[in-house]
């Protein structure tokens, strides 16, 4: 679960709320703050590695620092 990880680990600060909904098929969706992010089933694929970090940069923390622990 590295995309969840990335998020946490780097933007924890601003999220609200994160959901990895799996499931029968192959469902894998990740809903940030009451947004779909990213779904496998809309997409018909996995994500890449680092995709699900850069669309949420890409939606939601574009300017906005990383976390620093």
């Amino acid at each position: 679960m590295s995309a969840l990880s990335d998020l946490i680990l780097n933007y924890q600060h601003i999220i609200e709320s994160l959901t990895l909904t799996t499931g029968s098929k192959g469902i894998f969706d990740v809903t940030v703050d009451g947004e779909m992010l990213y779904s496998k089933q809309a997409t018909g694929r996995h994500a890449n590695d680092g995709e699900i970090l850069e669309l949420f940069v890409e939606k939601h923390a574009q300017g906005v620092a990383r976390y620093e622990s």
